[in-house]
């Protein structure tokens, strides 16, 4: 994007913002459900609120807890804690508390910020919301004179740490991911590239970080108006007329956001003439689903990225490429196109355990076999904040270069395309043949009837577990469930737990901790 910072120089996300204000005053940063604000008012607003941070004792260094759902109010808090050189510890909507205490421990914050209505729960309800020093109302609007608080400069080093957000933990205790000022900017700079941002642009998206990115290449913000901590109540007919008053020109979402308001735009008639970019990532896209979004969105052109939260983006692939493979998907993988030019790729053997700097080259596998990805780059998350166990798993240094472990099995091709084959962990092993249960998911959801589908190692044998659709029959779907991906056992369930964050992918432990079969 051209009107990006280069890392040559010495800004962070918050100067980009103060240079984009400067730019474009009067053009708006964010509009939510409540109202807008344009540049020049979104930074005003940041400095009254970092002075006020200032007066009730926040001061650089800090790391202060925010627990707020996406909105306006929310980015001014973050930002303004920036302006103090402190460090925004952010929490999901969808937090429960058993996660919320346990992020507490691990964060160990000197101060928080919440909606009065959840302060007040969470102090009644957390015992580690209790013990945090200084407890601050979020939302609240400051008014008198700013005091210059919100200087950027005070971030005086670009490896301070800026921002601290957790894996959802369904493999396990949830990772505190560190974010510096430093990768931030890169991570703005490998996004913007892929994203093509344009500053006349008006940006629908869901996802936290993309807004961020957002604000600081001077692009206007809309946030959908739904509650991503309960995704199933969804109102696409709400969210159309945003798009429509708003003048929406792209979205940036969840796949199951996507695929909802196609959903709705298919049955409806309707078509958001206005749409002419959709990017999604966060969980995987089937060539089904690109096909859907794309037929709803006929004026846009989609793009799926891959990525994880320690390392995004690693690959993208157009809507177009990706209907393209549906028919080698079995053999090959869910293709996920290319990789971006900042990414290093290897394929390993993957091992459950810790690895050293020598296995990396001894566990390298040939092209075209499976195995785990592991990357490298400028973008790649390379620490944890105060987690040596969680280095130790997930990170190899060789020569000083940190890979990134994703866990995530795939291939790739001659062509130089990456495919995936589903979480390394859940891959079944049975009579001499491995068999892939994120593969067969998708052949699931070919089938009529079936809403959602997976295979589960249950006692040691392969399962079919299957959430069906209203009015499907279970002794007719159970011949055809057989025929296509063969003679495993199948069982029925009332529901499939998804993840918290996207509801997008299928929450394996969730299924198998509590025994839904």
């Amino acid at each position: 994007m051209k009107e990006a910072a280069g890392l040559g120089s010495t800004e962070n996300i918050l100067e980009l913002l103060l240079s984009q204000a400067e730019r474009v005053p009067d053009r708006k940063a964010i509009i939510d459900k409540h109202g807008s604000m344009t540049f020049k008012e979104l930074v005003s607003a940041i400095s009254s609120r970092a002075t006020y941070f200032k007066k009730v004792g926040l001061r650089s260094g800090d790391r202060v807890l925010v627990f707020m759902p996406m909105s306006i109010s929310l980015y001014i808090d973050c930002l303004a804690v920036f302006g103090l050189g402190a460090t925004v510890v952010f929490l999901d909507e969808w937090v429960d508390k058993k996660r919320l205490n346990l992020c507490c421990e691990i964060a160990r914050c000197r101060a928080f910020i919440a909606p009065l209505k959840i302060k007040m729960l969470g102090f009644v309800f957390s015992s580690g919301l209790r013990e945090i020093p200084i407890k601050i109302t979020g939302g609240k609007r400051q008014s008198g004179t700013p005091d210059g608080t919100i200087a950027a400069k005070q971030i005086s080093e670009q490896n301070e740490t800026a921002l601290i957000t957790f894996t959802t933990g369904s493999t396990g205790r949830p990772k505190a991911v560190k974010r510096t000022h430093r990768f931030l900017l890169r991570q703005f700079n490998a996004l913007s590239s892929e994203l093509n941002l344009e500053g006349e642009e008006v940006n629908m998206t869901s996802l936290p970080i993309v807004l961020l990115i957002n604000l600081a290449g001077g692009i206007t913000s809309v946030i959908p108006d739904w509650k991503s901590s309960k995704p199933k109540t969804i109102k696409p007919k709400i969210i159309w007329n945003q798009i429509q008053n708003y003048e929406v020109s792209r979205i940036t979402a969840s796949p199951f956001f996507l695929e909802s308001l196609a959903k709705y735009q298919l049955k409806s008639g309707r078509n958001s003439e206005s749409v002419t970019k959709l990017f999604t990532g966060g969980a995987p896209v089937f060539p089904g689903q690109a096909q859907k979004i794309s037929s709803a969105f006929s004026n846009g052109e989609l793009k799926v990225v891959y990525g994880s939260t320690e390392a995004e983006p690693i690959s993208v692939i157009s809507g177009r490429s990706l209907m393209l493979k549906e028919e080698s998907m079995m053999d090959s993988g869910l293709c996920v196109g290319t990789l971006h030019d900042n990414i290093e790729l290897k394929i390993i053997q993957w091992k459950d355990q810790p690895l050293k700097q020598n296995d990396l080259e001894e566990l390298e596998l040939p092209l075209a076999e499976i195995g785990e990805i592991v990357v490298s780059g400028e973008h790649v998350l390379d620490e944890y904040f105060d987690s040596e166990e969680a280095f130790r798993r997930n990170k190899i240094v060789v020569d000083g270069v940190c890979w990134h472990r994703t866990g995530d099995g795939g291939r790739i091709s001659e062509e130089g395309l990456l495919f995936l084959t589903g979480r390394c962990s859940q891959e079944i092993e049975h009579n001499g043949k491995k068999y892939h249960p994120f593969l067969i998911e998708y052949s699931l959801s070919k089938i009529r009837g079936v809403e959602l589908g997976t295979m589960l190692e249950i006692n040691g044998e392969p399962n079919i577990l299957v959430q069906l659709q209203r009015g499907a029959s279970q002794e007719d779907l159970t011949h055809q469930i057989q025929k296509v991906v063969g003679k495993f056992k199948v069982g029925f369930v009332d529901f499939i737990p998804r993840d918290k964050r996207h509801f997008s992918k299928i929450d394996y432990q969730e299924l198998l901790d509590k025994n839904l079969w």
